[in-house]
């Protein structure tokens, strides 16, 4: 642990200069004597670094010194990947790893692309989520990923939306899919190949049975062709609608140039259509289905009734 730590710290003094005892002290979370005991380890090891005195002073490098301790580990170099999204990296349990993965990455670059690797953490930040979703809690996550990585058969009991609500079963986890802040695991059971909501695992048992995945799988293609499938499925049907000019904007619908705009749009269900309608407001007019009409207009009464009061 220790030796670990003393790479950190000469890789940190490496890619930021000049440092003090306790930055070094809260990026490593250690004591400021730690750092003291390490740093003086470091010069008796032969790294040329000095420390400077008073209120600029601090440790650094000597100018033109490189350390060559740039390889990485199997766990930063699985986090590597995972470098445009830190809090996905946090989630599965590899966030220290990725931190000292970006450390080494930046030490192994030229000065001139250090630099421009710099700039683009300090501009660019994905956040993936929504606006409205809460997070989901996913207590098994780092269990799923760990027998994804080892090929390892689980048990899964699952919460789903039709009876039986609850169900048990053995399945080959395949994947991990983070899809708008949600995590889905991607596992071959008694039905096939299929996406279980991280979030609605109840509980997971990991078993001693390792299994091969076919091969050819590509789990980007699985996923691309199941939102198609889980698309097609989503819009079984379509109303027929007046829109004004905003209207036809928040629908996405190109607008007519005199005002309403009359268009046909894909509708899941039309219990679904009629909370995502009401939305709108004045802004559209349900012309079909009948059905769907009469629930918003029933609805719109209700709300009259309720506020004239």
């Amino acid at each position: 642990m220790r030796a670990s730590r003393m790479v950190t710290l000469l890789l940190l003094l490496q890619n930021r200069g000049l440092m003090t005892a306790r930055q070094l002290a809260e990026e490593l979370e250690v004591s400021v004597r730690t750092v003291y005991r390490d740093v003086d380890a470091l010069g008796a090891a032969g790294i040329p670094l000095y420390g400077a005195a008073g209120h600029a002073g601090g440790y650094r490098l000597v100018d033109g010194y490189r350390t060559r301790l740039t390889g990485l580990t199997a766990d930063e170099a699985q986090a590597a990947f995972l470098a445009a999204i830190p809090g996905a990296a946090a989630e599965l349990g590899v966030g220290e790893a990725l931190a000292t993965a970006r450390l080494k990455l930046r030490a192994a670059l030229p000065a001139e692309l250090r630099e421009h690797a710099e700039r683009i953490q300090e501009r660019f930040l994905l956040d993936a989520p929504g606006w409205y979703g809460d997070a989901d809690r996913t207590p098994h996550l780092a269990a799923a990923a760990a027998a994804v990585w080892a090929r390892r058969a689980v048990v899964l009991r699952y919460r789903r939306w039709r009876a039986p609500e609850e169900i048990e079963r053995r399945v080959e986890p395949y994947g991990l899919v983070l899809k708008a802040g949600r995590w889905y695991l991607v596992a071959h059971g008694p039905s096939g190949i299929r996406t279980y909501r991280i979030e609605q695992i109840l509980e997971l048992r990991t078993s001693e049975e390792e299994f091969a995945a076919p091969e050819g799988f590509d789990l980007a293609g699985y996923w691309k062709g199941y939102l198609a499938d889980f698309r097609a499925r989503l819009h079984t049907g379509e109303a027929l609608v007046r829109l004004t000019p905003e209207g036809a904007r928040r629908l996405g619908v190109d607008p007519a140039d005199d005002g309403w705009t009359e268009a046909r749009v894909p509708i899941e269900t039309l219990d679904h259509a009629h909370g995502e309608f009401l939305r709108l407001g004045t802004h559209i007019e349900v012309l079909a289905p009948a059905e769907l009409r009469d629930r918003i207009a029933e609805t719109v009464r209700t709300l009259a009734a309720r506020y004239e009061g």
